[in-house]
């Protein structure tokens, strides 16, 4: 199976994710409902489960949402957290379609995310969040990032769409390709604000767009050692 395809996932392929894994439930769940990309499936659990071997509990805030999958597979793997809020511009209207076919397989979702459209410099945010962002376009990824570092949250990105006219690059150009070196500025300014850094990739066969960036304030980081 193409695990990059933008084809929707149907029911057709329920076969598929015969399995008794979770990933195997949540891809069910996904066909039945019949409207996402296959690749946003692949990607949002990539980046959710490296997320959550790192940061447990708190609340979750999916900025830039989309369909908002992210969001609830955080939930189904930590159920500590109490609730998240999926953040978008626009929500897609078959993004309730997603959510009522998770909650039928997990009843424990119900009422447990809330859909939110709004600008993202609008949104309430707290420290104890846990700020997560999958392929928010160009300078949205930089947007998710400072409004983590304003209230010293959580935060995970899955940059994507680099644009880089006026861009930051460090001087760094001649030696890195641009997004790399756009993504390695990043990486240098959340240290400059106290922050542990830790960067992974998901698998190239999902995206080329694969870098993920995770990070927690450092005071935060070493708490959570004892």
């Amino acid at each position: 199976m193409d695990r990059s395809s933008r084809n929707r996932l149907t029911e057709k392929l329920l076969p598929q994710f015969a399995g008794d894994t979770l990933f195997d439930a949540v891809a069910r769940a996904v066909c039945r409902a019949g409207c996402l990309p296959r690749k946003e499936l692949y990607e949002a659990w990539e980046v959710a489960r490296r997320v959550r071997r790192r940061y447990r509990g708190g609340r979750i805030v999916d900025l830039a949402c989309g369909h908002g999958l992210l969001a609830q597979i955080l939930l189904l793997l930590d159920d500590s957290s109490p609730l998240a809020l999926a953040v978008d511009l626009q929500i897609p209207r078959s993004a309730a379609t997603l959510a009522l076919s998770l909650v039928d397989s997990w009843p424990r979702l119900e009422d447990r995310i809330q859909f939110v459209e709004a600008d993202l410099r609008d949104v309430l945010l707290h420290h104890d969040d846990v700020i997560v962002s999958a392929h928010a376009c160009g300078g949205l990824t930089d947007l998710v990032l400072d409004r983590a570092v304003e209230v010293g949250a959580k935060v995970a990105v899955l940059p994507c769409c680099h644009d880089l006219k006026d861009a930051d690059l460090g001087g760094l150009q001649g030696w890195l390709e641009g997004p790399l070196a756009m993504d390695v500025v990043r990486v240098a300014r959340l240290r400059s604000h106290g922050y542990k850094v830790l960067t992974q990739h998901i698998p190239g066969d999902i995206t080329p767009k694969n870098r993920l960036l995770m990070a927690e304030p450092l005071a935060r980081a070493a708490a959570n050692k004892y």
